[in-house]
């Protein structure tokens, strides 16, 4: 059984990614509420990064993204605290930035978006339960995040890119390599790297995810339960004990 820890600010800052001008700041795991729901190390939520923010006051920011997004609310958060951040915002997307996280993505002042790397637009879903009028107004709601998504897609459309074509495109879950995404939005295409594996939960959760990310999640998750079971086989062997 995981053992949560300190927030993920005291992790970044104990790996001194601060310089006196600049600091790096990673998504590389799901954004989620808050640190209850932060099950990985990798995960994000609005008060750590409030907490890197007011450490990092002042200094630009070097942002990097792999994630397949999560909470929108949080994500939204997120990003309108990154936004008022007073210093110069560069995001690199290293591998993906799918739904929420491609709104925080937005939130650069140069965004990059690496030939191989993925950027994905689509509408807000959640898991619910209750009657027909409980049902009508989560629709609401949902239609009501659209429309604020939808806003901060609008701000950061190439010029003559209509809004109309951003929504169809949100209605298909709709993936773009970097080179694609630019024809859209106001990014930079990145040169093509090696691509950096998404470990976190969302991406079996989309209907249209590329086969290779999917591939590279599961030999992720495979390696990381191989590395499990080495370490539970070594502490049997030496008699000791491990928390399940």
């Amino acid at each position: 059984m995981k053992v949560k820890g300190k927030d993920n600010i005291v992790n970044l800052l104990q790996v001194k990614n601060f310089t006196e001008t600049s600091a790096d700041l990673y998504f590389y795991g799901d954004i989620v509420s808050s640190w209850w729901g932060a099950w990985d190390d990798t995960d994000q939520y609005p008060s750590s990064v409030r907490d890197f923010l007011n450490e990092a006051k002042g200094k630009n920011l070097n942002i990097y993204i792999n994630s397949g997004g999560g909470a929108v609310f949080a994500g939204m958060a997120i990003y309108n605290m990154l936004k008022r951040h007073e210093g110069y915002k560069t995001v690199y997307v290293d591998g993906v930035a799918a739904s929420i996280a491609s709104v925080i993505a937005l939130a650069g002042d140069k965004v990059i978006i690496p030939a191989n790397a993925y950027f994905m637009i689509h509408k807000p879903w959640t898991s619910a339960y209750g009657n027909a009028n409980d049902f009508r107004e989560i629709a609401d709601m949902l239609d009501k995040l659209e429309e604020g998504i939808l806003n901060v897609y609008k701000e950061h459309l190439v010029d003559g890119v209509d809004i109309e074509t951003i929504k169809e495109m949100v209605a298909n879950e709709t993936w773009m390599t970097g080179e694609e995404a630019a024809k859209y939005f106001n990014v930079e295409v990145g040169q093509a790297i090696e691509a950096v594996a998404y470990s976190g939960e969302m991406l079996n959760k989309f209907t249209n995810a590329p086969k290779i990310l999917k591939e590279q999640m599961n030999r992720v998750h495979e390696q990381s339960l191989a590395e499990y079971r080495a370490r539970l086989n070594f502490l049997k062997l030496k008699g000791g004990m491990i928390d399940e």
